[in-house]
């Protein structure tokens, strides 16, 4: 085949072959891809041969001098090549030639310091040094810095920090809190949905004024809250502004308003910052009454939680100073039939066992939540804690639910004996 033609760019599209035009465009061409070096012959910047060559006769004769003086200088210094050769020994060999004179002034005088002058300078030195700082000691300083910062941040996370706000956006929140005093249906304000994303929300948030919405208002704001804040910002929320208002409403009405309650339920979608926010708190405030356990029982009741959350808020109820209230949410926990641990079925044991020496009359509720606890979990017991129960039972009483709670107890298959039966069996095979 003949060699492909090369067409110009101007020849492209003028009396030329398709054909040509395409074998043209996609032919590989070679570029020449030797870099030529710049030569600079009047730049000073750039070391010749002549001053190499220079160099190395200065520092031979340098070395010689050195080695001439009978040991009162340094020892001579190795020669440093600055070209590489092919063998040990292989020279230049114009660096064999005569030496050049060197300057007086290219070396220093050795200074000699006697004794006393060594103590007078000690004078003047600190007696503890501190250490050279160096780049590592700076880097794990500024991380330990940062980490501190950090853990001041995160331990400062219970308290407001106030911030200067503009004159023009706290009247426009005080217009929506004008808004969501009277708020019964309908779109919200969109200022009002941008609170959440906020660094100082909390700030912007009693700018509303929470104490004075709405019903319908308070379950608006915790879907909207519910949906766009972290957990831990969300159980704040909960804790701040929405279980006050649930325990007020039922003060003064002796029943919870319909939007309310469907913010508790609205409130459920993080779990644990409802447990952390609304549902602990409310048990550890120890003046929980009959009616807030019940209402606040029945949201838990009714709606589906994760069995880790259901599980930590178990243990930390078992370990709470008694109340009514917490009978009633443990008997709610229970009544979902969660796959619990061993450490959270121990924690409930415990937490009854405690009343063995209590020589109060309980009340039904006690009793309700032990029966419910040995119906569902009687076969996650130890043989040691079933018997631990029975004697219970001696000293705590109730005269329809105390037989039946025995009979559950004599007829349970504990966890110690399943597992040595499967070893026996084992053994058998």
């Amino acid at each position: 085949m003949g060699k492909s033609k090369k067409f110009k760019p101007s020849q492209i599209g003028k009396n030329v072959a398709l054909a040509d035009q395409i074998e043209g465009a996609t032919t590989v061409k070679s570029k020449n891809r030797i870099k030529e070096r710049l030569r600079h012959d009047n730049d000073e910047e750039f070391v010749t041969a002549d001053l190499s060559r220079k160099i190395l006769k200065a520092a031979r004769k340098q070395q010689v001098e050195i080695g001439d003086e009978g040991g009162s200088g340094p020892p001579p210094v190795k020669q440093i090549q600055l070209f590489s050769s092919s063998k040990d020994g292989d020279s230049d060999p114009e660096s064999q030639s005569d030496h050049d004179d060197l300057e007086p002034d290219t070396y220093y005088e050795n200074i000699e310091i006697n004794e006393e002058d060594e103590k007078a300078l000690e004078m003047f030195m600190a007696t503890k040094c501190e250490k050279t700082r160096t780049l590592a000691d700076i880097i794990m300083d500024k991380i330990t810095e940062k980490h501190t910062e950090l853990q001041t941040q995160f331990s400062d996370a219970g308290t407001l920090k106030l911030q200067d706000i503009d004159p023009r956006i706290k009247t426009m929140y005080e217009g929506v809190r004008d808004v969501l005093q009277k708020y019964r249906s309908g779109k919200l304000p969109k200022a009002f949905k941008m609170i959440p994303h906020l660094q100082n929300w909390e700030q912007i948030l009693y700018i509303t004024e929470p104490t004075t919405w709405s019903a319908a208002a308070m379950y608006q704001a915790t879907r909207i809250f519910a949906s766009n804040l972290k957990e831990k910002m969300a159980q704040r929320f909960y804790n701040l502004v929405l279980l006050p208002r649930v325990r007020d409403d039922l003060a003064e009405y002796k029943r919870l308003n319909f939007h309310l309650y469907q913010a508790l339920r609205k409130a459920l979608f993080k779990p644990g910052a409802f447990m952390k926010g609304i549902l602990l708190p409310l048990l550890e405030a120890g003046d929980c009454t009959l009616r807030e356990a019940i209402i606040v029982g029945s949201v838990v009741a009714r709606n589906s939680i994760p069995v880790l959350h259901s599980g930590a808020a178990l243990l930390k109820i078992a370990e709470m100073d008694y109340t009514g209230a917490n009978s009633i949410f443990l008997r709610i926990l229970l009544d979902k039939k969660y796959a619990l641990p061993y450490r959270v079925v121990d924690a409930v044991v415990f937490h009854f066992l405690r009343f063995e020496r209590d020589f109060r009359t309980l009340p039904v509720l006690w009793h309700q939540a032990l029966l419910t606890f040995v119906q569902r979990y009687k076969g996650d017991i130890s043989s040691e804690q079933r018997d631990a129960l029975l004697l219970l039972l001696k000293k705590q009483s109730h005269p329809t639910i105390t037989s039946e709670i025995r009979r559950e107890l004599q007829s349970a298959k504990c966890r110690d004996v399943e597992v040595s039966d499967v070893a026996v069996a084992m053994s058998v095979e």
